[in-house]
């Protein structure tokens, strides 16, 4: 019966970690954002949800998501067409936050849940690892972000792998010039190329 469900539809509805966020600092009941297609010829894999995304129900809705669409070359309504770019994160649920205010990491449950599901029904031509999570579990890495990051050229066409988009990040973006300088020009040209109608 589950299977007749929409996928999208069973991720929305799954409460797995209702308990465990309870427990967190914020104390809110998931609310899992899954926004793709199957038709999808890009696919954004993130983190988690923030928790303004968390209360919007809209994926990469804040200064991160600005920014990934700055370096993606697409405004926010292609970005938005689930039809043409999925979104799914490590974790489809804000995690919340620890004692200390910061963000919690993507709960492993839900990747372990949930990703071959996803996997098996998006073929895009491009997939963009987005933040260390990501890379870990679709490119098997184990070194740094960085070494991930600038080993780019081994993954090209079919992956990116992209430091996250965070504010927080702007001072690896000053010691990394190579990123902008070498990566971005061949993100923005393969997302062009991948969306074309």
């Amino acid at each position: 019966m589950s299977a007749r469900i929409p996928l999208p539809d069973r991720i929305s509805a799954c409460r797995l970690c209702a308990e465990g966020f309870a427990e967190t600092r914020t104390a809110h009941a998931p609310r899992p954002v899954a926004w793709f297609e199957e038709t999808a010829r890009l696919r954004v894999i993130g983190q988690a949800p923030g928790k303004r995304v968390h209360e919007t129900g809209l994926p990469f809705n804040d200064r991160s998501g600005d920014r990934l669409r700055e370096w993606m070359g697409v405004d926010r309504d292609t970005f938005y067409d689930k039809s043409r770019i999925a979104i799914t994160p490590m974790a489809f649920c804000f995690p919340g936050y620890d004692a200390r205010g910061s963000d919690l990491p993507p709960p492993r449950i839900c990747a372990e849940t949930w990703h071959d599901d996803v996997d098996a029904v998006l073929r895009p031509e491009l997939t963009l690892l987005v933040g260390v999570y990501a890379q870990r579990r679709h490119l098997g890495t184990k070194g740094s972000l960085t070494e991930t990051v600038r080993g780019w050229r081994d993954h090209a066409p079919a992956i990116l792998p992209l430091p996250h988009p965070s504010w927080r990040n702007t001072g690896w973006l000053k010691k990394n010039p190579w990123f902008e300088a070498e990566l971005l020009p061949v993100l923005r040209a393969r997302v062009a190329e991948v969306l074309e109608p």
